[in-house]
């Protein structure tokens, strides 16, 4: 039987339906035969795995590995994925060190097949670590299915919480916001940006983004969005703004603009 999330009505209402309901329908979503199926082979079999040739030669294996990280749409790019594997992360001129996505450089960094003589596949509580936030992935993408903007929100509330804690200055998160699409399009949306925003120049970006954070939530300092009231105001102000873009909310520019008034003078309640 297959459990498909249930999200009875978009924008705001819609999230605040889903984080009532998170913890039933993920319950529900993760008891499927199939999700079962893949945790009890991933679990049998990760341990085996010695090197970055064996996994990219594993479909199964490598679909559960890249969830993991949200590079799933990269399971057919074995060859990307085997050198980024294989580099590891402890050479500056490692290709994952190299990429905007620092999500490829985690996936790298977590198997250590480039960084260590005896991968961490070899650990006792490793399968565990990848299972825990591939479940959560697995479950942000069946949400997509049903609403896209509701898993770009989910996924931002994990990745920002991440970012928050890398041991990097404050203006490299801000970089890492930039090469990540879907943080990219939570904050471009959330501050109204148009979509010649990432034409501009890269340095001028970082700088619209502080200034924006600064104007809406009083930091620029990634680390306020650890804060669940802030982290909540970014993702309503997302919501607002993306239904108004897509047309469907059925609300003027200037209903939006009182519904953002209203939640930053902490009046509107979901």
């Amino acid at each position: 039987m297959t459990f498909t999330p249930i999200i009875p009505i978009g924008g705001v209402a819609g999230w605040a339906f889903l984080k009532r309901t998170m913890d039933q329908q993920t319950k529900a979503f993760q008891a499927q035969p199939s999700e079962q199926r893949d945790e009890a082979y991933f679990r049998d079999k990760i341990g085996k795995i010695e090197t970055a040739e064996q996994l990219v030669a594993d479909p199964r294996l490598l679909r559960v590995a890249l969830t993991a990280f949200g590079l799933q749409a990269d399971v057919g790019n074995k060859f990307f994925i085997r050198k980024i594997l294989e580099d590891g992360t402890l050479k500056d001129d490692a290709l994952a060190n190299k990429l905007a996505n620092k999500q490829y450089r985690k996936l790298s960094s977590a198997f250590g097949f480039g960084d260590f003589a005896t991968p961490r596949t070899k650990l006792s509580d490793f399968a565990d670590k990848i299972l825990a936030p591939y479940k959560q992935q697995q479950f942000a993408i069946a949400i997509g299915t049903q609403n896209e903007d509701m898993r770009l929100a989910l996924n931002a509330e994990k990745q920002l919480a991440e970012l928050a804690t890398e041991p990097v200055s404050a203006l490299s998160k801000w970089f890492t916001v930039l090469g990540s699409p879907p943080l990219r399009q939570i904050f471009e949306t959330a501050y109204g940006l148009p979509k010649a925003f990432g034409a501009i120049d890269i340095d001028k970006q970082v700088e619209t983004l502080q200034q924006r954070s600064r104007a809406a939530f009083g930091s620029d300092d990634i680390a306020q969005f650890t804060s669940p009231e802030v982290m909540e105001k970014l993702v309503r102000q997302f919501l607002v703004r993306s239904e108004l873009s897509a047309g469907s909310a059925g609300m003027s520019a200037g209903q939006v603009a009182l519904t953002l008034l209203q939640q930053s003078s902490g009046r509107y309640s979901a």
